[in-house]
């Protein structure tokens, strides 16, 4: 996949792409992040991108010429335009996949001030919003995507690893434990050093569900649960109720 990020801030971007998972599929060849510095299409003597809005309010614009100038530039018939906006559609674990698995080319357009220029919507494929807060600019809002996307790539981890992640199957993750198995009385659930590997499945599942249930039961309203799921849910909220 090739993902090109264009900002005002490029060396925002210096560690992010030497970290991690990112890191590691750059190395692969799975991944390509371009970072492009809007002020290099500035048509501006003195590379402004921002103006005042027609019409008055308060704040400064970002102006639409430097973004048409670099789309022209980097755009292929292939390409997939994301403008980055509190007034986008949610980001989730669901378009992180669609992206992913359909998308080879993702050009990310990172606003500041007041936003862009209405125009640009004209070459927006998918208008983004990671949560509804607003924040100074769109350069972290680009990473948590990047990196959300990168970890789903074909080859980046290994398929196991984020299958069973929270969201992935429309659940959160069951509780997890590791070593030492009794701290002090803290004790990890006796089904996991069983070894019975039925047992520990059904147990993940019902705890998943029993996460899902008591931290984002608005989840279970989007999942058609299976007859067994809504077995195992009923008798967790017959518990939770006593």
């Amino acid at each position: 996949m090739i993902v090109d990020i264009i900002t005002i801030f490029p060396d925002f971007f210096d560690r992010f792409l030497e970290t991690s998972i990112v890191k590691r599929a750059i190395e692969k060849g799975k991944l390509t992040v371009n970072i492009h510095d809007l002020r290099d299409y500035s048509l501006n003597k003195h590379k402004q991108i921002d103006d005042t809005p027609y019409g008055g309010g308060v704040g400064m614009l970002m102006t639409f010429p430097p973004f048409y100038e670099c789309l022209q530039k980097i755009k292929t018939d292939n390409s997939k335009i994301i403008m980055l906006s509190p007034q986008g559609n949610v980001f989730d674990q669901t378009v992180a996949t669609h992206y992913a698995q359909t998308e080879s080319h993702l050009i990310i357009l990172c606003g500041h001030y007041e936003g862009i220029d209405a125009r640009i919507l004209d070459y927006v494929d998918y208008e983004i919003s990671i949560g509804d807060y607003v924040l100074t600019g769109g350069e972290l809002a680009s990473m948590i995507i990047v990196d959300a996307i990168t970890r789903l790539l074909p080859g980046v981890i290994n398929e196991s690893s984020y299958l069973e992640d929270s969201h992935q199957n429309g659940l959160l993750k069951y509780p997890q434990y590791t070593k030492p198995e009794n701290y002090k009385d803290h004790k990890v659930p006796e089904v996991l050093l069983s070894g019975h590997h039925e047992n520990i499945r059904k147990w993940r599942e019902t705890e998943s569900l029993r996460t899902t249930y008591l931290k984002r039961p608005d989840l279970l309203e989007k999942k058609q649960l299976t007859k067994e799921e809504l077995k195992i849910l009923e008798k967790i909220k017959k518990e939770t109720n006593k």
